[in-house]
């Protein structure tokens, strides 16, 4: 009699214990988004973006810190975050699909696609071309003329290497108008501020960037986007900028924003992260944000976003080969 009680007071406690939800993981008390360049370019963009909508739906006590590790577009953040900061639960990386266009032709050192824990995409961005609003070229046509005509002539400046994607995207557009991509002037900058700072003092003529990035600048008034690589023109305020599609460059060039975690956070850690960003890209407050920051919706997760990264990175490889910048 008593073994048979025993055991029933034991089965109901075991079949309490599992009915019990799972102990909720708490908010990291120290938060960090780690911008993998010098300021003003997407990845600050994309920190401020979280800092500001964090803080406003109150998903964190205290203030994210935004850091800054310029350094290979991405490259010496994705090797300190692998070899010395794996474990750290309150930091996040921002990255781009420039990072996933790096990771795919072996730019970041010895770690892969695989090395890191994708976590979130909270918006997408546009590559564009983006001339001085005094510049003698007024559509995407014009200026691959003049490019065509004399290369040495138009300097093309962009936050990244060659290889990168802000180089693809002209690389691209200079092989439709049947211009040899070896024979263009590019210069590579850090991030995406210095090539509009030299692009303001005349020292480029052309520059190859994100659309997110010039939202500030043609409020100014000072530039002018020859072309977005979108599929349709953008809504609002830069619905008046044409496609490069419509001008005869059959071009697109999507850009996703988000973060990944470190390889040994935790599975419960990555969780509050991916709820929270469930829960925040939702909210009012988020859009808006978002919105101020020339961003468009696109939202993507956990395992959804692990495969789309990687199919992205087998992707970018195959352009890369194409240019034989990738084996």
């Amino acid at each position: 009699m008593m073994k048979t009680i025993t055991r029933t007071a034991l089965a109901s406690l075991l079949l309490a214990l599992i009915a019990q939800p799972a102990m909720a993981v708490e908010a990291p008390s120290r938060t960090e988004c780690i911008a993998p360049a010098k300021p003003g370019g997407g990845f600050d963009l994309t920190c401020k973006l979280l800092q500001v909508s964090l803080q406003e739906t109150k998903q964190i006590d205290s203030p994210m810190r935004v850091t800054y590790m310029p350094g290979g577009v991405g490259a010496v953040a994705y090797n300190a975050i692998v070899a010395q900061r794996p474990a750290e639960a309150g930091t996040v990386v921002a990255f781009s699909g420039g990072s996933l266009l790096n990771l795919s032709q072996g730019k970041f050192g010895r770690y892969d696609v695989d090395d890191v824990r994708w976590l979130a995409a909270v918006g997408t961005d546009y590559g564009m071309i983006a001339v001085r609003a005094d510049s003698p070229y007024k559509n995407l046509q014009e200026l691959m003329a003049a490019m065509k005509a004399d290369p040495n002539k138009v300097v093309v400046g962009a936050g990244a290497s060659i290889g990168s994607q802000d180089w693809m995207k002209t690389a691209l557009l200079a092989r439709e108008a049947k211009i040899d991509p070896r024979k263009m002037r590019y210069v590579a900058f850090e991030g995406g501020g210095e090539p509009v700072t030299a692009l303001l003092g005349n020292h480029i003529q052309v520059v190859s960037g994100d659309m997110s990035e010039m939202v500030p600048h043609l409020e100014g008034g000072k530039i002018r986007v020859l072309a977005v690589m979108a599929p349709k023109r953008l809504e609002g305020k830069l619905s008046e900028v044409p496609t490069a599609k419509e001008q005869g460059f059959d071009i697109e060039w999507p850009v996703i924003r988000g973060f990944y975690l470190g390889p040994k956070v935790s599975d419960a850690e990555y969780q509050w992260w991916e709820d929270a960003f469930k829960t925040l890209v939702a909210t009012d407050d988020f859009k808006r944000q978002r919105d101020l920051r020339g961003l468009f919706e696109f939202n993507m997760f956990g395992k959804e976003l692990d495969t789309y990264v990687k199919k992205q990175v087998v992707d970018y490889r195959e352009k890369a080969k194409s240019f034989g910048l990738a084996k």
